[in-house]
């Protein structure tokens, strides 16, 4: 429509004045259109649902988004904090390639991407002690060039002692740490470390009956503490038990050559992981990019406190108001920029038709109609007619919804001034 105008002469910018007209409109019916919803310390958890329902039934298959939307509220639910910022970063998202795409689940505690190192460690204990440290338990060497010379063995044994006194130190101060919090209980103690630990400091802490896994991931670090408690370390010096967090299971899985490490019933947990299954990466990876879109519908909702009705709603009604209402106020030749930005809306229901195998003209005159006779509708992509989307529990963004109406009439202008830009360059090269 917008290339038929200026085929029939009409200025660009006599255009681009009345998209800002219409979207400057358009946000203030998007104000009286949205439905508030108050969120407070107890989120509606129904509406969230409705929310993730609506974003990820449409990129997954019904059976399977609705298994996905518990999951993605009580992960958002979970790593939410009333007084701070909702950050996504605590909700880990890991994915293994095994079984089926219904055996996705959420954990409330924290899988890691790798196990422990020692073959005789224990691949599974309940009532765990976590102790969540950034200390070095691996003998290094010293940054200048040193040489020993001994003469019998039992120097080089003394030798070699020495070199490990350090670490065997530190990873003393760690047993006995354990024997005073677990000693005559039938709990057990977990070392997750971010540095590494050499072989004799992991046969040190195997002996002692501890589960010891290194070169945990930074980002993982964080989140263990979130999930199980207690405080992250960076030295032996100052143990107490107030720096242990606990889950009540730590298990290993092997899975081919891979090994993960599963961190679950953590008490008061705020972060998380989703463990995507499926049975190859393409499954994968969109059950991955539909949980992320997910997580963010949630989140905006809990942010906006407020949502839109779905189904092509919004944009119906807009388009009405836009032609019966504003198009009357506007005078001159910007009431055509209205009218193409009105008529843009409908691209919405357009598509939804079109995807659902539905005639474009005959959904967009039953929706039309509608909307006339003051019923708010939206499409039912299953039947063709129109419904209400309130009672059918379609709703979308209120923040996305204002976001795509600020931003789609700018692009557009720079589009369709772009002539005008390289003509102001080409004038500015001629010689005067």
């Amino acid at each position: 429509m917008h290339g038929n105008m200026l085929v029939l002469g009409l200025h660009p910018r006599v255009l681009v004045d009345g998209f800002e007209i219409a979207k400057r409109a358009t946000l203030q019916f998007l104000e009286k259109f949205k439905t508030p919803v108050v969120m407070g310390n107890e989120p509606d958890k129904e509406m969230l649902k409705m929310v993730a329902r609506t974003t990820l039934r449409t990129k997954l298959y019904e059976a399977l988004a609705d298994q996905l939307t518990d999951i993605v509220v009580n992960s958002v639910l979970c790593v939410r904090n009333p007084d701070e910022p909702i950050d996504l970063f605590m909700v880990e998202i890991m994915y293994m390639r095994h079984k089926f795409d219904v055996d996705t689940r959420l954990v409330e505690g924290l899988v890691l991407d790798h196990g422990s190192r020692h073959p005789d460690m224990k691949r599974q204990a309940e009532n765990c002690y976590i102790l969540t440290c950034n200390v070095s338990l691996e003998y290094e060497k010293s940054e200048i060039n040193a040489g020993f010379f001994y003469s019998n063995a039992e120097q080089r044994e003394a030798m070699i002692a020495a070199e490990r006194r350090a670490v065997d130190e530190r990873v003393k101060k760690i047993i006995e740490l354990k024997n005073e919090v677990c000693a005559g209980t039938d709990s057990n103690f977990v070392v997750i470390n971010q540095k590494g630990i050499d072989p004799p400091s992991l046969h040190l802490l195997q002996q002692a009956g501890i589960i010891a896994l290194r070169r945990a991931k930074r980002r993982n670090m964080e989140r263990l503490v979130l999930a199980c408690g207690g405080e992250a370390v960076n030295s032996v010096d100052d143990l107490t038990p107030d720096c242990l967090g606990w889950a009540g299971l730590v298990y290993e899985h092997v899975l081919g050559e891979d090994k993960y490490t599963f961190v679950e019933n953590v008490k008061n947990p705020y972060s998380c992981t989703i463990l995507i299954k499926g049975p190859n990466d393409h499954t994968i990876a969109q059950i991955k990019d539909a949980v992320r879109d997910g997580l963010r519908a949630v989140k905006n909702t809990i942010e906006d406190e407020a949502v839109v009705l779905g189904a092509g709603a919004f944009e119906v009604a807009a388009r009405q108001y836009l032609i019966n209402e504003v198009k009357k106020t506007v005078q001159g030749r910007a009431q055509l920029g209205v009218e193409a930005f009105a008529d843009a809306l409908l691209v919405v229901p357009k598509t939804l038709a079109e995807n659902s195998g539905l005639d474009t003209q005959d959904v967009i005159i039953g929706l039309a109609g509608e909307h006339d006779r003051g019923n708010i509708v939206g499409l039912n992509h299953l039947t063709g007619e129109p419904m209400d989307p309130q009672m059918e529990g379609i709703f979308d963004n209120y923040s996305v919804k204002r976001q795509i109406i600020n931003s789609g009439p700018v692009i557009v202008s720079q589009l369709l001034l772009v002539d005008e830009v390289i003509r102001a360059g080409r004038n500015m090269r001629k010689p005067t």
